[in-house]
């Protein structure tokens, strides 16, 4: 079992809820299969949030980099942080 801290329990989270950031900028930053990410929200998340969410990300070609433009390299969008 992974022990993850609250704060990035909670970077994740929003992050898997983001819809141009790929399972795999997930992966990359903190070591999270694809099925880990599933997993932690559905323990994270109320019911109803996670089937919301199942949902929203199922086929998205945003969160599966293999479905992606091969253009954008880029795990989020350029204008998402611009309190940098």
């Amino acid at each position: 079992m992974i022990t993850i801290q609250e704060s990035d329990l909670s970077r994740i989270v929003e992050m898997a809820w983001e819809d141009r950031t790929p399972f795999e900028a997930i992966e990359a930053q903190f070591k999270l299969s694809e099925a880990q990410v599933k997993a932690l929200m559905r323990k994270s998340l109320k019911r109803s949030s996670y089937e919301l969410w199942r949902k929203r990300v199922y086929g998205r070609q945003t969160k599966h980099r293999e479905l992606r433009d091969p253009s954008v390299q880029r795990a989020y969008c350029p204008t998402q942080y611009k309190s940098k």
